[in-house]
């Protein structure tokens, strides 16, 4: 019965010691674990919800930038012909310029559509023109007319001649005319 006594005298602390040893490892451990991984999952949702609240704060600025850019889209786009086709923009390219040539005492021989070129998401539409002007003040003007119009029109080609060189009164011209188109 002694020896029953020593054993349990020295395996009962033995057997407190390493209870508490895998109560402190699995248990105490753990719940250190569960709270160190949430607090660091609180400090991520913290920094994640920091930047929502600077992105919204920047949503006023943002949509005075978008407003700003739409201004300047618009103002961009007068300066080009809106088509859904190249045949509908080279047909309202052929129509401005006739009214400005006609507007100025001038008349048209003959038009003829040259195929289009392109430019990134926008395309160079060519137009070539055989027109008869009574005096060079008529021809200057509708140069001018042309270089300042709205859609912005280019003459790349331009050949004067006079009809009869010993009177010189009518102009024969012979224009190629672009103009950016984008639909």
């Amino acid at each position: 019965m002694k020896r029953k006594s020593k054993f349990l005298i020295i395996s009962i602390p033995l057997i407190i010691i390493l209870a508490a040893g895998i109560i402190y490892e699995y248990g105490i451990m753990s719940i250190r674990e569960e709270i160190s991984s949430a607090k660091e999952l609180k400090i991520f949702k913290i920094k994640t919800l920091q930047k929502y609240m600077e992105a919204i704060a920047q949503k006023p600025d943002l949509e005075k930038q978008i407003l700003v850019l739409k201004d300047t889209r618009k103002s961009e786009d007068i300066k080009i012909i809106a088509a859904q086709t190249t045949a509908i923009a080279a047909a309202s390219l052929q129509n401005s310029v006739k009214v400005i040539i006609t507007g100025r005492s001038g008349t048209i021989n003959s038009e003829k559509i040259e195929k289009s070129e392109e430019l990134g998401k926008l395309k160079v539409t060519n137009i070539v023109l055989d027109a008869v002007f009574p005096n060079i003040r008529a021809l200057s003007d509708t140069l001018l007319a042309m270089e300042t119009h709205t859609p912005y029109l280019v003459v790349r080609e331009l050949d004067v001649r006079a009809r009869n060189y010993t009177d010189p009164k009518d102009l024969i011209v012979k224009l190629k005319i672009a103009a950016l188109t984008g639909g």
